[in-house]
């Protein structure tokens, strides 16, 4: 990278921390006044900064613009692909992964267990809302407010014994998955499937997707399935990190 694109790029996180005049661009980057100012022109040309009737610059309304498109063009599905591929080739149970919207939770990839019994989910497909793993993810990261709104307008079928029975329960559920970061259902829609998940997030810090492993009880049991929690994590983590741009494409493999 030539120096002048490097420091023209220096300057961006500058501002990000809030406006900023000439003489504090310039020392920032250890230039002279008249340097600074002719990236800072550059810059302003094509949007990326704004200067401020009191001289000071900020950035600029088209870098926001943007970032907001490119965040928006994010395929969280592309990104956590191979990285689902990866863990269901370590484990070999079935990975699934989900998104909230429109007041569902969708199954939006799959990856099938290497076992002969197979799980019944199909990709585009809503889940079960009031007791799947991703589903308590995805609605555990709701504000509060909405939290309650929504848990006070869902119906609560009694899948099995397990299931979760009113709105109070689900809200004490979501309250726990929000403080310790994963979640599972343990038979809540199946007697005999197992389930863990952990979540997804993207740049700004809240959740995006979720992703679980499942397995039924003639596989592998409860218990041993929760062990692979760490696992599960830790390629939630990885997934997030590519997704939020914090890690290059390029991934290492989960221990």
């Amino acid at each position: 990278m030539s120096q002048t694109v490097d420091r023209a790029l220096s300057i961006l996180p500058l501002l990000a921390e809030g406006p900023a005049d000439l003489g504090q661009v310039a020392d920032r980057l250890g230039v002279h006044k008249s340097t600074a100012l002719r990236l800072l022109r550059t810059l302003h040309e094509h949007g990326l900064v704004y200067r401020q009737p009191d001289q000071r610059y900020r950035l600029g309304a088209r870098l926001i613009a943007l970032a907001q498109e490119a965040v928006e063009n994010l395929d969280v599905r592309e990104i956590a692909h191979p990285h689902l591929v990866e863990l269901n080739e370590t484990c070999g149970h079935t990975v699934h992964l989900a998104v909230y919207e429109e007041n569902e939770v969708l199954y939006i990839d799959k990856v099938d267990s290497r076992y002969p019994v197979r799980m019944y989910s199909r990709i585009g497909k809503p889940v079960a809302i009031t007791v799947a793993a991703v589903a308590k993810l995805l609605l555990a990261d709701l504000p509060e407010p909405e939290r309650r709104a929504l848990a006070s307008k869902l119906d609560y079928p009694r899948y099995t014994s397990r299931s979760t029975p009113d709105a109070a329960a689900f809200l004490a559920e979501l309250a726990t998955v929000r403080e310790q970061g994963w979640a599972t259902d343990l038979g809540g829609h199946e007697e005999s499937i197992n389930c863990i998940g952990a979540p997804i997030r993207g740049a700004d810090g809240r959740v995006a997707a979720a992703m679980s492993v499942s397995a039924p009880n003639v596989v592998v049991s409860a218990q041993e399935l929760l062990g692979l929690l760490p696992l599960v994590r830790r390629t939630a983590d990885a997934i997030s990190r590519e997704y939020s741009g914090t890690t290059s494409p390029g991934h290492e493999p989960a221990p």
